[in-house]
């Protein structure tokens, strides 16, 4: 089978999950359940996957690639950034990202876990991408040392992995906060990730 086929029966595949994810939990997500939404069937999945965990991580894949395009944007199109500017810019690249938030908080590990070495290292490469646009973006406006940049980043992709489920509360989720009456102050993703990026950014001019 051709290249070509092969990559646009992939992304027919990522895309029923990713559908599927917006309405469903990732537990009660199989590949009986995918192959239901796509033209060729479940049994041609194992074709391109060998679990839906693969499936999963490839759509991480793809929305780290997606922020990486966002990411050499700015890089690209800005000669300079004050602190302000450039948080506001790395959160509006942020909130379009739900699926990644949503996946790197809550399902991680078990992608990781359950995936074959060649698929993890597929999402690897993206995720060094990001890792290498974030550090570039450092050094070119604030002109920060490499050490320097790769500390903050470092503290800012562990940050990345609260947010959703932080401002993704569900109702059951808000009346226990309620009845144990705990002091809980409700943010958007907009507001957490500009709150957070402000104060990992603190230090540098």
């Amino acid at each position: 089978m051709e290249k070509r086929l092969i990559d646009e029966r992939k992304e027919e595949v990522i895309n029923a999950c990713e559908e599927l994810y917006e309405k469903l939990d990732f537990k009660d997500i199989n590949i009986k359940l995918i192959g239901e939404q796509i033209s060729v069937g479940r049994t041609s999945i194992y074709n391109y996957f060998g679990t839906k965990e693969e499936i999963f991580l490839a759509l991480l894949e793809r929305e780290y690639l997606k922020w990486n395009d966002d990411l050499s944007n700015i890089i690209k199109m800005n000669e300079k950034l004050s602190k302000e500017e450039f948080i506001e810019k790395i959160t509006n690249s942020l909130i379009k990202r739900k699926t990644l938030l949503k996946l790197i908080s809550m399902n991680m590990f078990e992608m990781e876990a359950n995936s074959r070495t060649q698929c993890i290292t597929n999402f690897k490469l993206a995720f060094k991408e990001s890792i290498s646009l974030l550090e570039q973006c450092l050094c070119k406006f604030f002109n920060v040392k490499d050490s320097e940049a790769e500390e903050i980043t470092f503290t800012i992709l562990p940050f990345l992995v609260g947010i959703y489920p932080y401002t993704s509360l569900t109702d059951k989720m808000k009346e226990a906060i309620n009845k144990a009456n705990l002091e809980y102050k409700f943010y958007t993703d907009k507001e957490m990730i500009k709150m957070g990026l402000s104060k990992i950014l603190g230090g540098i001019k």
